[in-house]
């Protein structure tokens, strides 16, 4: 990432914006403290469940 005319703060809001979409936030929070293999497990689950439904929403917008 380039920073044009001492644009900082525009280039932080991206920077931010693809961090988020990258879920680095998410891994960072995960990584601070153990998590029990119960909560691990939730989690992934969870994540999943979410994958389905984009998948399956992703589907019927298509077959339209």
């Amino acid at each position: 990432m380039t920073v044009f005319d001492n644009q900082i703060e525009a280039a932080l809001k991206t920077l931010k914006k693809q961090m988020l979409k990258a879920g680095l936030f998410q891994e960072m929070k995960r990584r601070v403290a153990y998590e029990k293999p119960s909560v691990k497990r939730k989690w992934k689950q969870t994540a999943a469940r979410k994958k389905r439904r984009k998948a399956m929403r992703r589907m019927e917008r298509d077959s339209e």
